[in-house]
């Protein structure tokens, strides 16, 4: 994991629990006699996510509906603070600080997990987008009950689902990167049998509903296409506003899905593209980022914006 991630070493639950004693009743010795939760609880999830949020991001009050998506943090802070050395690039190798670095979150979810590592780990700006009424709902009711977050993220709703940036980027508004984690499966059935997958990968009994421990609605688990549709359109719609961000960039799970994401960058004739590995446990994941301005206008971008 990225050295500056806090959550590169092993959970400390009683540090935790101190943060949030509601997650007391689901810690217990795991088969290696190693404190732990049970990962397919979703409740157990969200109050982990919720002791997470309250020791390390100092977010009092944090919760999400039933079903919604529940990521796991730390992989999160991992995108964040990779992007955070991607900007860095053009600053002279310095992360850039402060609100006026300017991040669009493409499917902020009700989780609002993104922006709050982001403000607290280099109190950038945010904008967060997202096709579901609730969860932008939920999101700015994140927002409201935590006054450290007042003035620093701004969420959206996407009234039209097929488009990503238009009628979310305003006119004459411009972003120093734009990052999205995007739906994984590309139907209802693959994702209920992903779902069964990482049931069996966590050793629970098959189950005719099972549980997915991180929860999900359907617009955050899968769309047409999957995540290379996905992906593909997104950078299809950052062509026609090249401008709008510095840099453009998606998490791409599927490492078969590259081959595209490359031809379609090359297709839009993006200047600069990048991929960034990353890993968290046996998890292997990457971002890919890309820009339509070339490093001088970057290094000129960045004077104009970052005090």
């Amino acid at each position: 994991m990225h050295p500056r991630n806090p959550h590169r070493f092993r959970y400390n639950f009683e540090q935790l629990i101190s943060a949030c004693p509601e997650l007391a009743p689901f810690v217990r010795l795991n088969k290696f006699n190693v404190k732990s939760i049970d990962f397919a609880d979703p409740e157990a999830v969200k109050l982990l996510n919720k002791a997470i949020l309250r020791q390390f991001y100092d977010i009092e009050v944090w919760d999400i509906p039933a079903n919604y998506l529940c990521p796991p943090i730390p992989g999160r802070a991992d995108y964040i603070h990779h992007v955070a050395d991607l900007l860095a690039l053009c600053n002279n190798g310095i992360v850039p600080r402060g609100k006026s670095v300017s991040v669009l979150d493409i499917g902020v979810g009700a989780n609002c997990v993104y922006p709050i590592i982001g403000f607290k780990a280099y109190g950038w700006h945010f904008v967060g987008s997202d096709i579901d009424p609730v969860a932008i709902h939920t999101a700015n009711q994140i927002i409201t009950s935590n006054p450290g977050l007042k003035g620093a993220v701004e969420c959206r709703l996407q009234r039209i689902p097929s488009n990503i940036y238009s009628k979310i980027i305003k006119t004459g508004e411009v972003f120093d990167i734009s990052i999205c984690n995007p739906p994984f499966h590309s139907s209802q059935e693959e994702a209920a049998f992903g779902t069964e997958r990482k049931s069996r990968n966590l050793a629970l009994e098959k189950e005719t509903n099972p549980l997915l421990n991180f929860g999900g609605k359907n617009n955050e688990l899968w769309c047409e296409g999957g995540e290379a549709e996905f992906v593909r359109r997104m950078i299809k719609q950052s062509s026609e506003l090249p401008e709008s961000c510095m840099w453009f960039s998606s998490l791409i799970s599927n490492k078969e899905h590259l081959y595209g994401v490359y031809k379609a960058l090359k297709k839009v004739h993006a200047t600069q593209v990048r991929t960034i590995e990353m890993a968290q446990g046996q998890k292997q994941s990457r971002i890919v980022a890309w820009s339509f301005l070339s490093e001088q206008q970057q290094i000129e971008w960045q004077k104009k914006r970052w005090k």
